[in-house]
């Protein structure tokens, strides 16, 4: 499982990026259900933001509980 955090006003990677890959690689749709992505209303440091930090904290929570189910 991966979870990925991305910023929507990050300058060292670029907006959309992962998402744009990940459906560009053609991984099997199995793998694909792997992977999933938090875009916050920050840089690629979202974690300096009080408020960016607590939706980066419950969705990396949420993230670990659903990874331990499956």
């Amino acid at each position: 499982k991966i979870f990925v955090a991305m910023g929507y006003y990050d300058m060292a990677t670029p907006y959309y990026a992962v998402d744009y890959t990940l459906h560009h690689i053609s991984l099997d749709p199995m793998l694909l259900r792997n992977f999933s992505t938090g875009y916050y209303e920050a840089g690629h440091m979202m974690y300096i933001d009080e408020k960016q930090l607590g939706r980066l904290r419950t969705d990396v929570g949420k993230f670990i509980d659903e990874s331990q189910r499956r």
